[in-house]
């Protein structure tokens, strides 16, 4: 009980409501607008994810270290600190805290092939570009450590996700979807917002409405209350069936106030692929565009605007400082 009480109050320290993402260091300190800073932190888990597949890294050790480039930021402002190093920082620290060591110099290797695209063959080991690499490496990972309090401890939604694949036998389209919304959603700001359950839930319910289409039952019909009668305990003659489409509803247990995280999280979610350039994308990613969100919390501002109209702002913005 008190390791579990341990691990809560670890998790909670690190949970913060929508509206805080209103008030980060970049946007308090910095005047960064969220939209721009919703995009850099996306770009940032990107160059994050790039570098831990060319580490040939476990999953498990990219996840753990885009949750604390997210938390990173809730602490110190993007414009001192720039999304690469940082994304670069995470990545060497859980190297070491999820046991698959890298050589800093590799780390600082790849770094340089990904800033500058050039082949990593064609960079030297003592090059000075490496050298500096590294020295900006251990420079932000000293920063890193002071914002996570040295509390390396992260829960991912995917190990939820294995749980509700264990529990009910789905079709191996849902169970692939939700994984790669779960992937996606380290692109936006949930494993700060939301527990991983409550994240978890929402990816395999938008996996769910994606593979049965649009003609099946909503989201917000899949999220709805449950009706007083299916709180009464179950007869012992009979096992639990809950309808299909709110299976992981009842697989959580989810009480009012969950349920409306739920449904804010499946909103920020939808927003975030509303907002990216859908054109030529693979096709679940089209028709995520089309889904209807659930209803969500009144006071919960829109977070995302599209992606394009950051860039456009940001080439004005740099022609007028020119």
């Amino acid at each position: 009980m008190g390791a579990t009480n341990a691990m809560s109050n670890s998790l909670s320290q690190w949970l913060f409501p929508p509206s805080a993402l209103h008030s980060t260091p970049s946007s308090v300190t910095s005047n960064i607008p969220l939209e721009k800073e919703l995009y850099d932190r996306a770009r940032g888990v990107e160059f994050l994810f790039r570098l831990g597949v060319s580490l040939v890294l476990p999953t498990s050790a990219m996840f753990t270290a885009a949750t604390w480039f997210h938390r990173f930021y809730m602490r110190f402002s993007m414009e001192d600190y720039h999304r690469q190093d940082v994304a670069a920082a995470c990545i060497f620290l859980a190297t070491k805290t999820e046991e698959c060591g890298r050589k800093l110099r590799d780390v600082a290797k790849i770094y340089c092939s990904k800033v500058s695209r050039i082949e990593l063959k064609e960079i030297p080991d003592d090059s000075r570009e490496v050298e500096d690499s590294e020295n900006a490496i251990l420079q932000t990972e000293e920063v890193l450590l002071e914002a996570l309090c040295f509390d390396f401890v992260v829960d991912s939604p995917h190990a939820e996700l294995v749980d509700l694949f264990d529990a009910r036998e789905v079709q191996s389209e849902v169970e692939d979807f939700a994984w790669s919304i779960a992937n996606d959603s380290y692109r936006t700001p949930l494993c700060i917002l939301y527990p991983p359950r409550i994240i978890a839930a929402a990816c395999y319910i938008l996996a769910q409405q994606l593979v049965e289409g649009p003609q099946s039952t909503s989201l917000a019909a899949r999220l709805a209350s449950p009706a007083p009668s299916a709180s009464l305990p179950t007869p012992p003659s009979q096992k639990p069936s809950p309808m299909t489409s709110r299976f992981a509803v009842e697989f959580f247990k989810f009480n009012e106030i969950e349920l409306a995280s739920v449904r804010d999280a499946l909103s920020i979610l939808l927003e975030f692929y509303a907002a990216q350039d859908l054109q030529g994308s693979t096709e679940y990613l089209a028709t995520i565009g089309s889904i209807p969100p659930p209803t969500t919390s009144a006071n919960r501002e829109k977070l995302y605007l599209p992606f394009t109209h950051v860039t456009q702002n940001a080439t004005l913005q740099g022609q007028t400082a020119t």
